[in-house]
């Protein structure tokens, strides 16, 4: 059986990516300093699963608290898709900010609240 393959971008199309297997019916949003602000939904999936298809170039990080999430955003329009990081076991993860996804509206998502301000 294979996984949905998902496609996303930046505002500007700068940055593409692909991620396959997310899990979007256990979406998260989270009012840390920087999601809040943004407005992320959140999905994660295996770093592995994660492809970027366009515009490493285009990419600046942003690190900041624990610096522990590495918080990539376009250099050319501003938008944050993605981010990685790791599981509390170890493994790599990218954490997709759904909002960026072709055809999907994070709106219609049930997704969990995590409290970011309390780490």
């Amino acid at each position: 059986m294979s996984e949905e393959k998902f496609h996303g971008s930046c505002q500007c199309g700068a940055v593409e990516y692909e991620v396959i297997g997310l899990n979007l019916t256990q979406t998260v949003t989270c009012n840390c300093s920087r999601c809040q602000r943004l407005g992320s939904v959140l999905a994660f999936a295996p770093r592995s699963n994660f492809s970027l298809l366009k515009g490493q170039e285009a990419l600046s990080e942003y690190l900041f608290n624990k610096k522990a999430i590495r918080h990539q955003f376009c250099k050319v329009c501003g938008i944050q898709s993605f981010s990685f990081g790791a599981t509390p076991d170890g493994g790599e993860m990218v954490a997709v900010n759904v909002n960026t996804l072709d055809d999907v509206d994070p709106r219609k998502l049930s997704s969990t609240h995590a409290d970011g301000r309390s780490y």
